[in-house]
C-alpha cells in the first residue's frame, strides 16, 4: 500500500461500518418538463443595484439544469450562471425567459 493511498482511508469506531463506494451525486429522478412548474422572478438583492432574472423550481440533475441555463443564455444573449438549484440570467427580461420555457413545454409562474 502506497502512501498515497492511505490519505482516502477513513478510520471508524462502529464495528458495521461498510464504506460506500457511491458517487455524491445523486441521481434524481427524471421529471418531464410538463410536469415542472418553474418559477421566474427578478431579483435585485446583492448585486449592486444590477438586476438579474431568476428561475427557481427545477427538479433533475446537474447536467440537465446546466443544459436548460445554457439555453436560455443563448436564446437570451446575455451572460448568466447556475448556482444552487436556480439558473440566474443577467438583465430584466422575465417575459422573454418565460416565453422560451413555456416554449420547451414546462410550466411557468411569473413572480413579482
Amino acid at each position: 500500500m502506497d502512501w498515497k493511498d492511505k490519505l482516502n482511508f477513513a478510520y471508524s469506531t462502529n464495528p458495521d461500518y461498510k464504506p460506500n463506494d457511491e458517487d455524491d451525486n445523486t441521481t434524481r429522478e427524471v421529471v418531464p418538463p410538463s410536469k415542472q412548474r418553474l418559477i421566474v422572478g427578478i431579483e435585485r438583492k446583492n448585486r449592486g443595484g444590477k438586476c438579474v432574472t431568476i428561475v427557481k423550481g427545477f427538479v433533475g440533475s446537474d447536467d440537465e439544469i446546466e443544459k436548460l441555463g445554457k439555453t436560455l443564455k443563448t436564446r437570451c444573449g446575455v451572460g448568466g450562471t447556475v448556482k444552487d438549484g436556480e439558473i440566474i440570467i443577467q438583465g430584466e427580461i422575465k417575459q422573454k425567459v418565460a416565453s422560451i420555457l413555456q416554449e420547451l413545454g414546462y410550466r411557468v409562474t411569473i413572480s413579482g
